[in-house]
């Protein structure tokens, strides 16, 4: 079932809507678990609506297994969307910033608190058990698919995560993240929230789709909205900030990797070289500290000074 959860009177006749899509058993008991599932906060993410859209067809396709409430929540934030920008366009505001949002606050702040007070209890429905915000990094740099959560809300969010199948789950402490996101916000109010990145900006990665699309499905089993076949859920690995190497350029110039997201590497390991396209030289050879696995990579050739190149997770010692 479609539903309009915000519309804002633009100017030239125009309306802004969010709608989300309801998926629910044909005769609910009203006792049934919600989760709900969030795209589209960065108008230059576009992974999750593919995430959106293969989680509600596979619904479809065995509806009578469905046995709880998923709300769908694909593009929350359409004027970014549509422009093709990470903020909301002319005000570039980063929407991701104004939770929990005000009712006579600006358009974007305004959107933010409708999206809150439909996941919260109301009189159309229970409030949410589990929000996932699906996000598809920016279009600097490449990401495994990854869970983020906040080291306060783990023994809350972990259950919920090691059933999603992604490939890290990265804790970070609370007190390097400010309000104002959707997630910490929702677990601010009890609801278990954690975002997902992948790929990068600009894309739809099939693969890590469908992998983070059979996760989902994994945890609705778990929370048991879902009686159909499921696959049983990958490990992720669990990484703190202290097991994260940053690895950042000392020059400019255009990187060149030589790995790939998943390599394990070893402390010496070429990661890559940054090049001087006009003298045709090598201005630095880049290089691993440590043992690990890449977790994320350059996908924007272009860098300066102190550009990140790559990330590498160590191991759990």
């Amino acid at each position: 079932m479609i539903e309009t959860v915000a519309s804002v009177n633009l100017m030239v006749n125009e309306v802004l809507k969010i709608k989300k899509n309801r998926l629910q058993p044909d005769i609910p008991t009203g006792d049934e678990k919600r989760l709900c599932i969030v795209s589209g906060i960065h108008g230059d993410e576009l992974q999750g609506q593919y995430v959106c859209y293969e989680v509600i067809k596979r619904i479809k396709n065995d509806y009578e297994s469905l046995t709880g409430i998923v709300d769908i929540y694909p593009c929350i934030n359409p004027i970014a969307m549509e422009a093709k920008t990470r903020e909301i366009p002319y005000v570039e505001l980063d929407m991701n910033q104004l939770f929990p949002g005000m009712k006579n606050g600006t358009v974007g702040e305004y959107m933010a608190s409708c999206i809150m007070d439909d996941m919260l209890e109301s009189e159309d429905g229970p409030k949410a058990d589990f929000c996932l915000d699906v996000h598809g990094s920016n279009m600097y740099i490449q990401e495994i698919l990854q869970l983020r959560m906040n080291d306060d809300v783990v023994d809350d969010v972990m259950p919920y995560a090691m059933n999603l199948s992604t490939d890290m789950v990265w804790v970070h402490p609370s007190n390097q993240v400010m309000s104002g996101s959707l997630c910490y916000e929702l677990n601010a109010r009890g609801i278990p929230s954690c975002v997902t990145e992948a790929s990068y900006a600009y894309q739809i990665d099939k693969a890590y789709g469908d992998q983070l699309v059979d996760g989902i499905f994994s945890l609705m089993k778990y929370m048991g909205i879902w009686k159909g076949e499921t696959k049983e859920p990958r490990k992720s690995v669990v990484a703190y900030d202290h097991q994260m190497m940053f690895l950042n350029s000392d020059t400019s110039g255009i990187f060149i990797p030589s790995v790939s997201l998943h390599d394990m590497v070893v402390a010496g390991d070429k990661i890559g070289s940054v090049v001087n396209v006009l003298t045709g030289s090598i201005e630095q050879v880049v290089v691993a500290p440590a043992k690990g696995m890449v977790c994320g990579l350059r996908a924007y050739p272009a860098i300066e000074v102190g550009s990140l190149l790559a990330r590498i997770v160590g191991g759990n010692d």
